[in-house]
């Protein structure tokens, strides 16, 4: 069973989150043959603050 963990900066929409999660799993079923019934995706939507970049938070920076 694929699982898949992504972590993104926050501010991303629902409906751009729901794309990735589509898009991801798709590209799973495609390259390791799997079902998409087997496929498991976590998004982890991290705070500009705890990003770090540089020595810089990613607030720090404008992102």
């Amino acid at each position: 069973m694929p699982f898949l963990q992504v972590n993104i900066l926050e501010g991303r929409t629902e409906e751009q989150k729901l794309g990735l999660i589509r898009e991801l799993t798709e590209t799973v079923c495609r390259v390791l043959g799997s079902k998409p019934e087997a496929v498991r995706v976590l998004i982890n939507d991290v705070p500009n603050t705890n990003w770090g970049i540089a020595g810089k938070s990613a607030k720090e920076l404008g992102r």
